[in-house]
């Protein structure tokens, strides 16, 4: 980061989940699939294709519990840095040469508190658990690609 200028949104993480309620594999990059979602990822097809968090909502959730916890434990796709998912639904979002198409806040499950205790309520205020949605664009996504949000022409709204 340069002194005195933020970085750039951009994806910062991404995971693969291997099987519902399963590992979630850190990977450098992943083939996103039209209207399927991430290959090898254990959800895939309908509206929840991947899932988004935000590194901004992720630090003011590690700060309110005051525990330096890593992101995977949230069990999302991706992590974005400099983009707030906050009532997006319905907005698209590019990453890389993909798009995603948010369909809605992911709420979270009683299986972050299995992760740490107290997460699952650290995430539930204003969309801290992220969002999910609809990938849009088959490509790859690789961690450092940029991410924004896009006007979605009128005739794909």
């Amino acid at each position: 980061m340069t002194e005195g200028r933020p970085m750039p949104p951009t994806l910062e993480a991404i995971w693969i989940k291997r099987a519902a309620g399963g590992k979630m594999d850190p990977a450098a990059a992943a083939e996103a699939i039209a209207g399927v979602g991430l290959a090898g990822n254990a959800d895939q097809g309908g509206r929840r294709q991947v899932t988004i968090i935000s590194r901004a909502a992720w630090d003011a959730v590690t700060d309110d519990l005051g525990a330096p916890i890593d992101p995977s434990a949230r069990r999302a796709n991706l992590l974005v840095r400099g983009v707030d998912l906050a009532h997006s639904n319905g907005r698209v979002l590019a990453i890389g040469g993909i798009r995603v198409r948010i369909h809605g806040e992911t709420r979270p499950c009683a299986l972050m508190d299995e992760m740490h205790s107290g997460l699952r309520r650290a995430l539930d205020p204003d969309w801290r658990a992220g969002a999910f949605g609809e990938v849009l664009d088959s490509g790859t996504l690789s961690v450092g690609d940029p991410v924004g949000w896009v006007e979605t022409p009128v005739s794909e709204r």
